[in-house]
C-alpha cells in the first residue's frame, strides 16, 4: 500500500483502470450485491435448519400434561376478576392462585418517568413465581412470561395465556425432574414491566439513568437461561406464530426456533413465521417470490431495532428467548388446538431446555429465514453488504489517487511551467533582488515574495476539518435537541407529537443553509477529500452495522449507495443544481417520512390520497417520538445512529455539492484519466 501513495512511484495500470472505470465499477458492485441478496432466498442456494445442541434432545421428551380441565377453570376465573380491574393487573387473584401452588410467590414495583414532554410519572407492578429446582441448587433458571392486558388495551387479549401458565405451573411443581428453577412472571405495561424487571433482577440501568425506576427484586433464581414468552389470544387457536426479532435487531440461538417449531409440530399444530406457513411451490419463481416475501418481512422487522414482543429484551443479558403466538383461524373446519396442546408444547419445550449442560452457544445467532425450516447464515449474506459497501471504498480510494495524481501534476506546473511564462527582462530583475538580498538588503524581501508564483491549489485542511466538525456538531445537537424542545412545546401546550417533529423540520430545513453558514469557498480540492472522508465514514458504518443488525445496513446501503456515487464537485451548474435536489430527496428526514407513507399506503390500500396522507402523518409523529422514547427506556440507538453519523454525513456530502473546479484544475483532471 506504501507505493500507491509514494510520490516517487508512478501509477501502475491497474490503477489506471480504476480511475478510469471505477463508476462502472460501483455500479457493477451494486447492482450484484442486491440481486446476490435477494437470491438468497432461494431454497437452491439457503439450507435447511438443524440442531447443532444435541443435549436437547427434543425427540426424547415424552408429554405427560393430562390436566385441560384447570386450565379451563383459571381461564374462567380469570375472565370474571378482569372485570374488576380494568385497567389494571388482578395481582391479588394472581398471587393467590400461585400461592395455593406452593411457590414462592413476589411482586415488583416500578415506575417510569416520562423523559419527553411535561414530567409525567407512571407506575406499574409485575407478579412472579418461583418453582426451586429440586435437583439442583438454583444455580439455573428458566423464565415463562406473560404480557397481562387488561380489558381496556388496544391489543389481543392474553387471558388465555395466563390460564396455560397457571395450569402448567400446577403440574411443573409436582415432578421432581427439573435440574433449573422455573419462574413464571406476568408483566404489567408490556415491554416497560418486562424491562423494569430484568433490570432489577440484574441490577443493572439499560437505558438513561432515572427515567425507567427499576426498583428492587425481593426474590431471585438462579442465572436465566432461557425465556419463552407466551400470547394466546383465544382458548382455541389455528397456528402458532414464533417471534424472534429482539432489541437493535439481535436474534435467539437458532436451536431455540428450531425447538419451539419442532414441540409445536408435534403435537399437531401449524407453526407459522410472519404469520406465513412454510410452502414448496412446483415453481421454482413462485417458491422463489413467497420465500423472498417472508424473507423481507424479516428484514423490515429487524431494521427498525424495536422488538416485537416481550422476548427481545432478554437478549442483552445473554438469555435466548422466543415469544409464541397463537391465532385462532377464521375457517371454523381448520384443525384448532386448545389449552391442552398448548400446555403440551410448553411441557416440552421446558424439558428439553431442563436438558441443557451450559448455556446456548452452539448453532447461529446471526441469521435471515426464509421459511420455518430454511435459514441463511451470516457466512451467506455478508458477502451483499459487502458489495454494497465496497462502492463508497473504491469511490473514496479512486477519489484520493485522483487527488494526489492532481497534486503532482500542479507541482511540475508551478515550478516549470510557471517559469517558462516569465520574461526574460523579469527573470534578470528577481535575480538582482535575490543578489541583493544576499548582500543584506532585506526591505525587498517582502517585494521579492509576493513575486513568486501563487500556489492556492492545495487541500484546505482547515476548511475541510471546520465542515466536518460542524456537520458531526449538529449530529449531536439533533441527538438531544427535541427532547428538550418537547419540554418547551408542553409549555406553550403543544404536544410532544408536534413539538419533536416540528423540531426536525426545522432542523432539517436549516440544515439546507449549511453551507451558507462557512464564509470560505468551496474549492475542489478540498470538496474531493471532505467527499473522501465521508464516503469512508459511511462505508465504514455499514459494515460494522452489518455485524450486528444485517437488516438495517442493507436499507440504508440501498438507499444511498447510488446517491452517493453522483455526489461530485464539478464545474457545472446544471449538474450541481440536480446533485442538490437528489441528495435533499436523500435527507433522513425525507426518507423516513417516505417509508411510513409507503407501509401505511400498504396497510390501508382502500383509503383515498389525502387519508393515506394524514394518517402517514400521524404515523411519522409517533414513529418520531417512540424512537427517542426507546432509546431513552430501552437503550436502541437506532436514533442515535441516525442523527450522529448519518445526518451528520449527509451535511458534508450537501456542502462537497456546492463545491466547483475553476478551468484549470479541470484540465488536470482530465490528463490524469
Amino acid at each position: 500500500m506504501g507505493l500507491l501513495t509514494d510520490p516517487s512511484a508512478g501509477q501502475g495500470k491497474l490503477i489506471k483502470l480504476l480511475l478510469k472505470y471505477y463508476a462502472k465499477l460501483c455500479v457493477l458492485l451494486y447492482t450484484v450485491g442486491i440481486v446476490y441478496f435477494c437470491a438468497l432466498a432461494s431454497s437452491q442456494i439457503n439450507s435447511s435448519t438443524y440442531f447443532s445442541e444435541n443435549a436437547l434432545l427434543p425427540g426424547l421428551v415424552r408429554s405427560e400434561f393430562m390436566d385441560n380441565t384447570m386450565a379451563m377453570n383459571y381461564f374462567d376465573e380469570l375472565k370474571h376478576e378482569m372485570k374488576k380491574y380494568d385497567d389494571s393487573i388482578p395481582y391479588p387473584w394472581l398471587l393467590a392462585k400461585f400461592r395455593q401452588l406452593g411457590l414462592d410467590t413476589y411482586t415488583h414495583n416500578f415506575s417510569l418517568n416520562y423523559p419527553l414532554g411535561a414530567s409525567q410519572k407512571f407506575t406499574g407492578k409485575n407478579v412472579y413465581a418461583i418453582i426451586r429446582a429440586p435437583r439442583a441448587a438454583s444455580t439455573e433458571a428458566l423464565v415463562l412470561s406473560v404480557p397481562y392486558r387488561p380489558p381496556v388495551s388496544v391489543h389481543a387479549p392474553t387471558a388465555s395465556s395466563i390460564a396455560i401458565m397457571l395450569a402448567f405451573a400446577k403440574f411443573a411443581v409436582k415432578e421432581k425432574y427439573w435440574a433449573k428453577d422455573i419462574i413464571f412472571l406476568v408483566t404489567e405495561h408490556e415491554q416497560l414491566g418486562m424491562q423494569a424487571w430484568l433490570e432489577a433482577y440484574h441490577g443493572v440501568t439499560c437505558g438513561k439513568k432515572d427515567v425507567l425506576i427499576s426498583g428492587d427484586m425481593k426474590g431471585r433464581a438462579g442465572s436465566i437461561q432461557a425465556a419463552i414468552n407466551l400470547e394466546i389470544h383465544e382458548p382455541e387457536i389455528g397456528q402458532i406464530d414464533i417471534k424472534i426479532e429482539g432489541l437493535n435487531g439481535q436474534l435467539p440461538n437458532l436451536d431455540l426456533f428450531n425447538l419451539s417449531g419442532k414441540m409445536a409440530l408435534k403435537e399437531g399444530l401449524s407453526l407459522t413465521f410472519k404469520n406465513r406457513l412454510a410452502k414448496r411451490l412446483k415453481s421454482l419463481w413462485r417458491d422463489w417470490i413467497y420465500a423472498f416475501q417472508t424473507m423481507m418481512s424479516m428484514v423490515v422487522t429487524q431494521a427498525t431495532g424495536v422488538p416485537n414482543g416481550n422476548h427481545g429484551l432478554f437478549y442483552r443479558f445473554g438469555i435466548q428467548a422466543v415469544t409464541l403466538e397463537g391465532f385462532s383461524l377464521p375457517n371454523p373446519k381448520s384443525n384448532r388446538a386448545g389449552f391442552y396442546t398448548i400446555a403440551r408444547i410448553l411441557e416440552g419445550t421446558f424439558r428439553s431446555l431442563n436438558n441443557l449442560l451450559e448455556r446456548f452457544h452452539q448453532s447461529f445467532f446471526f441469521y435471515l429465514l426464509s421459511a420455518t425450516d430454511r435459514y441463511i447464515s451470516i457466512g451467506l449474506y455478508i458477502p451483499a453488504i459487502c458489495l454494497l459497501a465496497a462502492t463508497f471504498m473504491i469511490k473514496a480510494y479512486a477519489k484520493w489517487c485522483q487527488l494526489h495524481n492532481n497534486n503532482k501534476t500542479d507541482e511540475k506546473q508551478a515550478g516549470g511551467d510557471a517559469k517558462n511564462q516569465l520574461s526574460d527582462d523579469v527573470v534578470k530583475e528577481l535575480e538582482m533582488k535575490h543578489a541583493a538580498l544576499t548582500q543584506g538588503d532585506w526591505e525587498q524581501k517582502f517585494e521579492v515574495e509576493s513575486e513568486k508564483p501563487p500556489n492556492d491549489k492545495h487541500v484546505g485542511l482547515g476548511h475541510v476539518s471546520l465542515v466536518y466538525v460542524l456537520s458531526h456538531v449538529v449530529g449531536f445537537a439533533l441527538r438531544d435537541l427535541p427532547k428538550y424542545m418537547s419540554h418547551v412545546g408542553a409549555t406553550y401546550g403543544y404536544s410532544t407529537e408536534t413539538s419533536i417533529y416540528g423540531t426536525f423540520a426545522a432542523v432539517s430545513l436549516l440544515g439546507v443553509l449549511f453551507p451558507l453558514c462557512i464564509r470560505r469557498k468551496p474549492a475542489y480540492k478540498s470538496m474531493s477529500f471532505l467527499n473522501i472522508i465521508a464516503l469512508l465514514e459511511v462505508g465504514t458504518a455499514l459494515i460494522c452495522l452489518a455485524m450486528y443488525n444485517i437488516s438495517i445496513a442493507m436499507f440504508l446501503a440501498a438507499i444511498y449507495a447510488p446517491a452517493t456515487l453522483l455526489i461530485n464537485p464539478t464545474r457545472c451548474g446544471s449538474c450541481r443544481i440536480v446533485q442538490r435536489v437528489l441528495w435533499l430527496m436523500m435527507h433522513p428526514f425525507v426518507v423516513f417520512n417516505v417509508c411510513i407513507a409507503v407501509f401505511t399506503f400498504t396497510a390501508f390500500p382502500n383509503d383515498s390520497l389525502e387519508e393515506v396522507f394524514y394518517r402517514a402523518l400521524g404515523a411519522s409523529r409517533q414513529a418520531m417520538v417512540y424512537s427517542i422514547v426507546d432509546s431513552e427506556i430501552y437503550g436502541n440507538w437506532l436514533y442515535n445512529m441516525i442523527t450522529m453519523i448519518f445526518v451528520s454525513t449527509w451535511l458534508c456530502f450537501y456542502y462537497v455539492t456546492f463545491g466547483k473546479a475553476d478551468p484549470s484544475e479541470q484540465i488536470i483532471k482530465k490528463k490524469s484519466d
